[in-house]
C-alpha cells in the first residue's frame, strides 16, 4: 500500500512537466505532420491533398535554390570551424601565463546575440562604405562585393558564422585535456616530433569529440536562419544566393499563408537531418577511437 501511495505521488510531481511535453512538444509534433497533408493557411484547413505538398516542393524551383545554397554553406562552414576549432584549441591548451585571458578573449564573441552580429558584419562588410574594404583600399588591395556580391555572399556568410567559433573551442579543449600526458611523454622517448604526435595521439583520441561537433554542426549549418535573414533582411538576395531553407520555409509560413507546404518542408528537413546523423554515425566506425579500445 506505502508502495502504491508513492508511486502515485511520483506521477503528480512529475505530471506538470508531462503534461508540458504533451502540449508543447508531441502535440506540435503530430499537427504538423497532420498539416503537411493538407491545405493550411494556418487558420482554416480547406481539404486534405495528400502528397500535393510535397510534390509542388520538389516543382519549386526556388525549393531547389534554397537546397542547393543550404547544403553548399554546411559544406564550407563545417569543416572550416572544425579546422579552425581544433587549431585553436590547441593553441590554446599551450600553457602560458596568459593561457585563461586568451581563452576568455577568443570565448567573448560567442556572448555576443547573433542578431546584433549580423548586423555589426553587415556594416563591416559593406562594399561601398564598410570599413573592411576601407581598409583594403588604403593598402592597396581589391575590394570583394561581399553581400553585393553572387560569389562573394555565401563566403561572407561562412565568415561571420566563424564568430562564434568560440563555442567549439570549448569543446575541443575538453577533449584535449582528456587526454592522458603519458601518450605524449611515450611519443616523446620514442622520438615522435609534434606532427606525429597530433596525427597518431591528438587526432584519433579528440575523435569522438570531433563526430560530436561535425553532427552538432552540421545540424546548426542546415537549419541556419538568423544571419542570412538579418544581412539581406528576409530577401536571401543577391539574386537568391543567400536564400537558405528555413528562410523559405518561413516565408512559406509566414508571408505566403502556405501552412501545408511550410510544415511539408519541415519534415522534408527533419528527414534529412536524420538521414545524415544515422551516415555519420554509421561511417564513425571506421574513423572514431574511444579510448580503451
Amino acid at each position: 500500500m506505502e508502495t502504491t501511495r508513492k508511486g502515485y505521488y511520483g506521477w503528480l510531481f512529475a505530471m506538470p512537466w508531462l503534461l508540458g511535453i504533451a502540449i508543447f512538444y508531441l502535440y506540435p509534433l503530430l499537427s504538423s505532420f497532420y498539416y503537411s497533408f493538407t491545405k493550411f493557411n494556418g487558420f482554416d484547413v480547406t481539404g486534405f491533398v495528400g502528397f500535393a505538398n510535397y510534390v509542388e516542393l520538389v516543382k519549386d524551383e526556388l525549393f531547389w535554390i534554397s537546397v542547393r545554397n543550404t547544403f553548399y554553406y554546411a559544406l564550407l562552414a563545417v569543416p572550416t570551424g572544425l579546422i579552425l576549432g581544433v587549431f585553436l584549441a590547441i593553441m590554446l591548451n599551450v600553457k602560458t601565463r596568459l593561457q585563461g585571458i586568451y581563452r576568455v578573449i577568443y570565448f567573448i564573441p560567442t556572448l555576443v546575440p547573433i542578431v546584433a552580429c549580423g548586423v555589426i558584419w553587415q556594416w563591416l562588410l559593406n562594399a561601398q562604405f564598410g570599413v573592411v574594404n576601407y581598409l583594403l583600399y588604403e593598402v592597396g588591395l581589391p575590394q570583394p562585393g561581399w553581400f553585393s556580391s553572387e560569389i562573394w555572399s555565401m563566403p561572407s556568410l561562412v565568415l561571420i558564422a566563424q564568430w562564434c567559433v568560440g563555442s567549439g573551442i570549448i569543446v575541443f579543449l575538453a577533449g584535449l585535456q582528456d587526454i592522458p600526458g603519458d601518450y605524449y611523454e611515450a611519443a616523446t622517448i620514442d622520438g615522435g616530433g609534434h606532427v606525429r604526435k597530433f596525427w597518431h595521439i591528438t587526432l584519433p583520441l579528440m575523435s569522438p569529440v570531433i563526430l560530436y561537433h561535425v553532427i552538432m554542426a552540421l545540424i546548426g549549418a542546415l537549419q541556419q536562419f538568423i544571419l542570412p535573414f538579418i544581412v539581406t533582411g528576409g530577401t536571401g538576395s543577391p539574386a537568391n544566393s543567400l536564400l537558405f531553407y528555413n528562410m523559405l520555409l518561413y516565408k512559406k509560413a509566414f508571408a505566403f499563408f502556405e501552412m501545408g507546404h511550410a510544415n511539408a518542408m519541415a519534415w522534408l528537413m527533419f528527414v534529412a537531418v536524420m538521414v545524415l546523423t544515422v551516415v555519420l554515425n554509421w561511417s564513425s566506425k571506421r574513423w572514431v577511437h574511444y579510448m580503451g579500445d
